[in-house]
């Protein structure tokens, strides 16, 4: 079958004129021009200079916006449309809300926050939001949803990007998402194959792994895969991670020194993807600026590669005119055949006729963007979403709720960036749900560490007199190139941590990493929240003050699989 004749079928289904329009704009080009149709850059600045800087160098097929204003999108949108022959795939990571692409848009929650509810419905509003809001401001392509199961809670980056632990789960979820943004004419792309969460490590820093074998990994990860496919998921993003058992499935006299991560490695997207799996959209490549992908081999040999193993588009660059000249040479000396790039741009063109993008269309405005950004029914969604996701995970008997009548001053351990490592969070979180908790009456006083050390501390029990109650509050997100997110506890002699549990009853609260409890394994009341947004904050406040009941469900094991964290 021609790859002419596979466009016509799922997921794209194109029409014959459809099909038409590929044929001439493929007939129309230069070799170069295809080669730039494969790559996808990243918007940063949002500038006819960056345009015009891209155009010295390649006509990009795709490119993906960072979070910009409504604003800025808007105007890069139209400035794109002018610019460019060829119509662009718009794309970003749009993976908790409209947030990942503007910052006026609605954030529903991160995807464990999603899972947590444990209605499937919130996923389908993720997706509907998504499509909504990336669609206001000119995408056409979501770099979500991640199916990626969070099996390791020492994981760096899955965390609260996944679904949870529940393969069941994640693939039910990710298959409402895929089937509710496309609506929206966005492509959705689930990502990152073969499956993060496996590994400790981060394929930001380092080629990962999935150690899964071949029948555990179709029970899983396989019928997350299998299930967003069914669902006619048009795009599939492709991580720098190993996958062991298929790549010896399908070469098994291959060196292990010679295993590739999936972006170079034609056994797991010709071998499984293609073949076993069945997808016939487009692939894309992860990030190809990460180290899991440049280690691996010579970044001249790496570029090319990647085409010609099976990806139709290579995400991002590391020196655009460097890599734009590694693709030229891969293809003239035959790395990449005519015909292997010839069918990754077909493919590349075919996912552009399916999103309607070579026919007449109405560019956004800033008018009507900001008619759906930050809705008031997705700002509802956010609402409802935080209160059915906050989990309370253990309880001491008898502390819940906080009342200022039961628990008048209250000492407050904010935890948060500055103590040691730089956090990808939100910032003022802390500060802002110490103002909550004195707006409910609550007299609050925030912990300093005291001078001195042993034999010179302040009087054990002049704090358990002083104070009827112990709140923390844990701000700390997980993010790439960070290769751990542990709790730095302050001098001396960890100062903050929680010495008077026995004594003052005291409750933990986290708003982003949900595996807090590795650190503090006697606290005997935690609660997660999954996001630090106002929606999750209000939340927490409402049910900390028994005005609301907890209705979360754990979508990971927050004990981390000790036994201690339990007590």
């Amino acid at each position: 079958m021609s790859i002419f004749d596979k466009i016509k079928e799922k997921p794209f289904l194109l029409s014959d004129s459809d099909v038409q329009w590929v044929k001439d704009t493929l007939a129309g080009m230069t070799e170069k021009q295809k080669i730039g149709q494969i790559f996808c850059l990243c918007a940063r600045e949002g500038t006819e200079q960056e345009i015009e800087d891209t155009l010295q160098v390649m006509e990009p097929g795709g490119i993906m916006y960072r979070p910009f204003t409504a604003e800025q999108a808007v105007n890069f949108t139209a400035m794109l449309d002018k610019a460019m022959k060829i119509p662009m795939l718009i794309s970003a990571n749009l993976e908790k809300g409209g947030n990942g692409i503007v910052s006026e848009g609605t954030m529903l929650g991160s995807p464990t926050e999603i899972a947590a509810t444990d209605d499937v419905k919130f996923a389908e509003r993720l997706g509907t939001i998504c499509g909504r809001e990336g669609a206001a401001v000119g995408a056409n392509w979501a770099f979500a949803p991640i199916i990626d199961i969070d099996y390791n809670f020492r994981n760096p980056i899955t965390n609260t990007r996944t679904f949870g632990s529940d393969p069941e789960r994640v693939k039910n979820f990710g298959r409402a998402y895929v089937e509710n943004v496309q609506k929206y004419k966005l492509a959705a792309s689930i990502k990152h194959f073969p499956g993060d969460g496996r590994d400790e490590r981060d394929q930001h820093l380092v080629t990962s792994i999935n150690d899964f074998s071949c029948e555990e990994w179709d029970q899983t990860y396989g019928a997350a895969y299998q299930a967003c496919i069914d669902a006619g998921a048009l795009t599939v993003m492709v991580g720098h991670i190993m996958q062991p058992a298929y790549i010896r499935h399908f070469n098994p006299e291959i060196k292990d020194e010679d295993m590739m991560p999936a972006t170079l490695s034609p056994e797991l997207m010709q071998g499984l993807l293609r073949d076993k799996l069945g997808f016939n959209g487009l692939i894309c490549t992860d990030a190809t600026s990460m180290a899991g992908f440049t280690i691996p081999m010579s970044r001249e040999k790496a570029v090319p590669l990647s085409i010609a193993s099976g990806a139709d588009m290579f995400l991002f660059t590391k020196n655009l005119a460097e890599d734009f000249e590694f693709m030229c040479k891969g293809v003239e000396e035959g790395v990449i055949t005519k015909e292997r790039l010839d069918e990754a741009v077909v493919r590349v063109l075919a996912l552009k006729a399916a999103l309607d993008l070579n026919k007449p269309r109405t560019l956004p405005t800033l008018e009507s963007a900001l008619q759906v950004l930050g809705c008031e029914e997705h700002k509802q969604w956010a609402r409802e979403c935080a209160d059915m996701a906050v989990t309370l995970v253990k309880e001491e008997p008898g502390v819940l709720p906080l009342t200022p009548e039961k628990y008048k001053k209250i000492l407050y351990c904010p935890i948060e960036s500055g103590q040691g490592v730089a956090y990808s969070v939100k910032a003022g979180v802390c500060d802002h749900f110490k103002e909550m908790l004195e707006n409910e009456g609550f007299c609050v006083t925030t912990f300093e560490p005291p001078q001195g050390f042993e034999g010179k501390v302040p009087r054990y029990l002049d704090t358990v007199d002083e104070y009827d109650a112990i709140v923390y509050l844990a701000n700390m997100s997980t993010k790439s190139n960070q290769t751990t997110v542990r709790i730095e506890w302050a001098q001396p002699m960890g100062a903050n941590c929680p010495h008077y549990i026995q004594d003052v009853p005291t409750v933990f609260i986290s708003v982003e990493n949900p595996y807090h409890l590795l650190d503090v394994p006697r606290i005997k009341t935690f609660i997660n929240g999954y996001s630090s947004t106002d929606e999750t904050l209000n939340a927490i406040v409402e049910k900390l003050c028994g005005r609301s009941e907890f209705k979360g469900t754990n979508p990971i094991d927050p004990f981390c699989g000790k036994w201690d964290t339990r007590l």
